[in-house]
């Protein structure tokens, strides 16, 4: 049995950060462990041209801790009034790393998102020619379908049809819960790759329902039934190349999760390598992590993986801290509510 791992250092493809105090509590947790992050534009406002971004990536780098070596990766908001030239610049300057999709309304922050796909398709092939991938939140936002459908439906309605009039464009579905994403996404042709969370792949919505509701598990996407978490673990443990962490660590008070309308979210950046240690040592496919972990996400976004490394070992069930402080109160950190017998012990 398997009772240290040594992996190249991992990357977080999906990442929020926040700002102002926020950003300073919780930057550090991923600095210990992470090399690079995909940061999230849903700002208020959001981080809509270059301008912003590299604003947003000059306040990231100075709240940095003393020693840390990370590399934010930007993205920019995509609106219906996106300037397809200030896109390409961007990334061919290293500016940014990717385009944000948000279907108007699909989650935090998403007020300002596309409801018109067609609006922005010159965007999209932009993009395309130029190589700029476009990372999606994969939900419809129409009333009359079930929130635990809208990933399926997002998939048939608005994602298929994107990919099939703009060819060679560079798509990462992200966070997905859904087998029907699983099958969706290992159709790959190169061009579309997936993240996948630490809390999906851990709770389903039983975990959110049962007992009574527990708000800092509910995020959006919402988890599903079982069937489909047993489908994501089986596509990230499996070594299929085009599937990488995204830990969609999303941070909000405890007040803003515990209210009468809280917020969608799950902070999981402080424990999430130690989660998908136990989570692949119980698919016995540790000799996989690092796939997931580590590589499949740079080759996708066609950077080169990290050279330095952490080390996890197995041991006692991990403490998990009740919650984390900050300038704007306490963030409560995401527990699986089980044993969880992996550590991180260099980074």
């Amino acid at each position: 049995m398997t009772q240290t791992l040594t992996l190249r250092r991992p990357d977080d493809w999906h990442l929020h950060l926040r700002d102002g105090a926020m950003l300073q509590a919780v930057l550090p947790e991923t600095t210990r462990h992470f090399a690079r992050a995909i940061i999230m534009p849903n700002l208020v406002p959001p981080v809509v041209t270059s301008a912003d971004a590299a604003a947003y990536r000059a306040r990231i780098l100075a709240a940095l801790p003393p020693g840390a070596d990370f590399t934010p990766l930007m993205t920019l908001y995509m609106t219906e009034q996106t300037d397809s030239a200030d896109v390409v610049a961007a990334h061919a300057s290293g500016l940014i790393a990717a385009v944000k999709l948000y279907p108007a309304g699909a989650t935090t922050n998403s007020a300002s998102g596309v409801r018109d796909m067609a609006r922005v398709q010159p965007v999209f092939d932009a993009m395309a020619e130029a190589g700029v991938p476009l990372c999606v939140h994969g939900e419809v936002t129409d009333p009359d379908i079930d929130i635990f459908d809208r990933e399926a439906v997002f998939i048939d309605r608005v994602l298929d049809p994107i990919r099939r009039r703009t060819p060679g464009l560079r798509v990462v579905m992200e966070h997905i819960t859904t087998a029907d994403a699983c099958a969706y996404v290992r159709e790959s042709d190169g061009t579309l790759g997936a993240t996948i969370t630490t809390h999906h792949l851990m709770i389903n919505r039983n975990h959110i329902l049962v007992g009574g509701i527990k708000p800092h598990y509910y995020c959006l996407p919402v988890a599903k039934r079982e069937s489909h978490r047993t489908a994501l673990v089986e596509l990230a443990t499996s070594g299929f190349p085009y599937v990488f962490l995204g830990t969609d660590s999303a941070p909000h008070t405890q007040a803003n999760k515990e209210s009468a309308c809280g917020c969608a979210g799950v902070f999981s950046a402080p424990v999430t390598m130690a989660c998908l240690a136990q989570v692949f040592d119980e698919a016995n496919a540790l000799d996989r992590l690092e796939a997931f972990a580590s590589l499949n996400g740079p080759t996708f976004y066609r950077m080169p993986p990290n050279d330095a490394t952490i080390t996890l070992e197995r041991g006692a069930p991990l403490d998990i801290p009740a919650s984390l402080e900050t300038g704007e109160g306490p963030v409560v950190l995401f527990d699986p509510g089980r044993p969880v017998n992996w550590h991180v012990t260099k980074a």
